[in-house]
């Protein structure tokens, strides 16, 4: 007759055991993610934030680029912002959600914006893959070493 377990079964469920125990550090990762983003968007945000009125209404100039064409000086600040304090924010792991959708709409712009200059999917990688990484980092959410968790 044939075992209800076989020994290929058995073998199976003891690597998944093994390798389950790297779960355990699920909520570092998420920290090590955060932080690391965190820390390179206020790296280019800063710059921008300090750039004054001329260097926000030039960022603010992208958001032609989604149908928007007034007021680029506020919107190259609060782009400047959003970088800057929600990079400080997704760090730290507080206001994490709403950071995560700020960033990516911000995001959704400079990607409009790449493509716009013809730069097409090369020039956009970039804001692709981080858009698509605080997309994701929503749904997880900021992991137990976050100050939302606290």
């Amino acid at each position: 007759m044939y075992p209800l377990i076989s020994d290929q079964l058995i073998t199976n469920l003891h690597i998944m055991k093994r390798s389950n125990k790297l779960t355990n550090y699920r909520d570092f990762g998420i920290l090590i993610i955060r932080v690391g983003l965190g820390i390179m968007f206020i790296y280019h945000g800063y710059p921008k934030l300090t750039g004054g009125i001329n260097k926000w209404e030039l960022l603010g100039g992208a958001t032609k680029y989604v149908g928007i064409q007034f007021w680029p000086g506020m919107w190259g600040f609060l782009s400047a912002v959003v970088e800057t304090l929600g990079g400080a924010l997704l760090a730290l792991g507080l206001a994490f959600r709403p950071v995560c959708l700020l960033l990516v709409i911000n995001l959704i712009v400079a990607i409009a914006f790449n493509f716009g200059k013809g730069e097409g999917l090369m020039g956009a990688s970039h804001a692709i893959e981080d858009a698509i990484a605080f997309a994701g980092l929503f749904f997880i959410g900021p992991g137990k070493f976050s100050l939302d968790k606290k």
